[in-house]
């Protein structure tokens, strides 16, 4: 440490332009996995708080998205009868069916779209999920062409503000009379407007997408599951909504995550490259004050360690400004289709201590990958051999 303080960070201020842009090169790869990894975690965290423990979601058995499932009238009956589903004050089944569908806005201001979920809803929709709260304006009144959207996507598409209209069918025209919040979740991307509305206006009587029930219990699952098994007729599969969600983003939270640390991997090769030729420019310059350390009595191990702690002080600088730039993003809302539904959903990046850990993680290996065989030759660097030059 003595030779660390005494020399080698001195030099690093003397090389102060090499050694800014070494820390430059480490703080690109760091700031490009910091916000994969943050991306990642946005995803999961979004889809987790759209799910609860209580809640399980009924599809047709096969399906394994709403978009492709199909439930019927008198299905969505005789699952309001199954034992294990929870009721109201008034002795009501909370349950709840949804018809799902796409729908494509216009981004604001600009000529290219996206496709958006759009969700036909009952006012059991909004009892089932005491998360989701009208934030402005009021929710949709039943049997109007009235809709409200998700925080989200508010104001990022053409008609999707408070007051704005947008046209659901040819000539039929829907008022966004609200603005809802979700905590943060996946529902937050979606237009939700009455479920009769939403039937007529693309035809499909008599059906829902999904079903939304709440459980007497979390362990109550397994008993609709068993009954529903047993009646014959009864074409549905269940599922716990929170792991309904966690597989929903699996696809997507994949593909981002391994794009970016594909990225990530290139461009620390460059790092390493560029914190090793730095750091062999640096030996070559400094061979004659490499012989007087080991004439003062310096180990060859001491020049080693010395030279491998100053790759890792220039590397762990450019991956603590990485990670602090990445921090920014906690304030960025990326735009990404969802694999599952091919719908656009808004995530924000979520920093959390793993992701910290593994950006500094990364800066500490690229500067012992980029400076360990520079700080193999210094210390190999014969006295004699400096003496005779």
């Amino acid at each position: 440490m003595k030779l660390l303080r005494h020399y080698h960070l001195p030099s690093l201020r003397s090389r102060w332009r090499t050694t800014v842009a070494t820390a430059m090169g480490v703080a690109l790869v760091v700031f490009v996995l910091a916000a994969s990894l943050m991306l990642q975690e946005g995803i999961r965290r979004s889809s987790g708080q759209a799910g609860s423990p209580d809640r399980a979601v009924a599809l047709r058995r096969g399906a394994d998205n709403e978009m492709g499932s199909l439930i019927s009238d008198e299905d969505l009956a005789r699952i309001s009868s199954l034992p294990g589903v929870a009721r109201g004050e008034a002795g009501e089944p909370l349950v709840a069916g949804e018809l799902v569908t796409l729908k494509s806005f216009a981004h604001e201001g600009s000529e290219g779209g996206s496709n958006m979920m759009l969700r036909g809803t009952t006012r059991a929709s909004l009892t089932l999920r005491p998360e989701v709260r009208v934030t402005e304006g009021r929710p949709p009144n039943p049997g109007v062409d009235e809709v409200m959207v998700g925080r989200a996507i508010e104001g990022r598409f053409d008609g999707l503000t408070l007051g704005g209209s947008f046209e659901l069918d040819r000539g039929r025209r829907v008022t966004v009379v609200g603005v809802f919040e979700a905590g943060g979740s996946v529902l937050e991307s979606e237009v939700w407007g009455d479920l009769e509305v939403i039937r007529r206006a693309f035809g499909r009587p008599g059906v829902v997408s999904s079903v939304r029930l709440r459980l007497e219990s979390p362990e109550a699952l397994e008993q609709v599951q068993a009954t529903a098994a047993e009646r014959s007729g009864l074409n549905v599969s269940f599922q716990r909504e929170r792991e309904f969600y966690a597989q929903q983003s699996e696809g997507t939270a994949l593909f981002l995550g391994t794009l970016g640390i594909i990225i990530a991997a290139l461009a620390s090769v460059g790092a390493m490259l560029g914190a090793s030729i730095t750091m062999h420019a640096a030996v070559g310059s400094r061979r004659r004050e490499i012989g007087v350390l080991r004439a003062l009595g310096f180990t060859r191990g001491a020049i080693l360690r010395g030279f491998v702690l100053e790759s890792l002080t220039v590397t762990l600088l450019g991956g603590a400004l990485g990670s602090v730039a990445a921090l920014g993003l906690g304030f960025v809302q990326f735009s990404v289709m969802n694999v599952s539904s091919l719908s656009q959903v808004v995530f924000e990046f979520r920093p959390s201590p793993s992701v910290a850990i593994t950006a500094a993680v990364c800066g500490a290996l690229m500067g012992l990958a980029g400076g360990l065989f520079p700080a193999i030759v210094a210390a190999r660097t014969s006295l004699a051999t400096v003496l005779r030059s």
